[in-house]
């Protein structure tokens, strides 16, 4: 499997600050440290990386991407999951994010179906903050942007 994800940062007094979103869904509502990611996704049949990144973060998040974008590289989740990202800068505050919806069985095998957002959170973290909340996998995507940006 592979995802390809934005990472969206800003700089406030003068303090690197890094946008992280937290899945949806009744599986992960009590989990945090860990479970945090950067907004991704699969790419749509033949779709370019950069382009899917761009799509599956508006969809997640409502926020629209701005250029330039930084190449992050790639990492391998636990799971064995793929993920090639970028980042880019975007000052903008967080009091609410749009994710689109999924839909799923709950309680499992109860023949009820519910309709969950594929994010229930976003919120900027430090970049000591992130390294703790993010994938275990992504933190190299917070090492390689604080030696650029930093």
């Amino acid at each position: 499997m592979l995802s390809y994800g934005l990472l969206m940062y800003k700089i406030s007094n003068q303090q690197l600050l890094i946008l992280l979103v937290h899945p949806g869904g009744p599986y992960f509502k009590n989990k945090q440290d860990g479970y945090w990611t950067i907004p991704k996704g699969e790419p749509i049949r033949n779709e370019e990386g950069l382009h899917a990144a761009q799509r599956e973060f508006l969809e997640e998040t409502g926020i629209s991407p701005i250029p330039p974008f930084i190449d992050l590289g790639e990492v391998k989740q636990k799971g064995g999951k793929k993920v090639i990202a970028w980042a880019f800068e975007n000052n903008i505050e967080i009091n609410s994010i749009t994710s689109n919806n999924f839909i799923l069985e709950w309680p499992p095998h109860s023949g009820k179906y519910q309709s969950f957002p594929e994010i229930d959170k976003a919120d900027f973290f430090t970049l000591e903050e992130a390294k703790q909340k993010i994938n275990l996998a992504q933190v190299e995507f917070l090492k390689k942007l604080e030696k650029i940006i930093l």
